[in-house]
């Protein structure tokens, strides 16, 4: 019997594991990417603030999310929040040139919030930043759709995921952004 109830909870344990217990030989503030006009964001120039990432699309039935990224961005931004919106082909609905996603950005959204150029988020060719979110958060971290989010605290790690669905505004996302501001 106490050897059934041994295994039994080291099979929830495992279940309920830490993902974001990672090795984090780097963090968040270690990368750069291309942005959106070509020039390099050196990531660490947002060190020791919260910053949201987000896999987007042009083509995607959450394109609205756009909307709300940017209201969070524009009521958190002066409190320390990043909002890093990554265009994304990796589901095959965004468009194929970045000054195309930019204008659209603007012209339907009016997105202000940093933008990276076209970006692998999974697959063979996946950024750096989505395989280190990986490597460091679990399986979570991978999106699995386009506006997936990462949330990555103050001192570069894996904060907390959120699924497509969770809207920007979300009380979910917004309760645990503003613990960890």
């Amino acid at each position: 019997m106490k050897k059934k109830l041994l295994v039994g909870l080291t099979i929830i344990m495992f279940f309920f594991k830490n993902a974001s217990a990672g090795n984090y030989e780097k963090v968040f503030y270690d990368f750069k990417i291309e942005s959106i006009t070509g020039e390099i964001i050196d990531l660490n120039q947002y060190k020791n603030k919260v910053i949201l990432i987000v896999n987007t699309a042009s083509y995607c039935g959450f394109t609205k999310q756009y909307a709300e990224l940017q209201e969070l961005w524009n009521k958190y931004k002066s409190k320390g929040l990043i909002v890093l919106g990554v265009p994304s082909n990796s589901f095959n609905q965004e468009k194929d040139d970045n000054k195309d996603i930019k204008k659209f950005c603007e012209v339907n959204f009016n997105i202000n919030f940093p933008l990276s150029s076209i970006t692998d988020v999974k697959g063979e060719n996946v950024h750096e930043i989505f395989k280190w979110a990986a490597d460091n958060h679990g399986k979570s971290a991978i999106p699995k759709w386009n506006f997936y989010k990462i949330l990555i605290n103050k001192e570069g790690k894996v904060e907390d995921t959120y699924s497509s669905f969770t809207k920007p505004m979300s009380n979910k996302i917004i309760k645990k952004i503003e613990s960890i501001l």
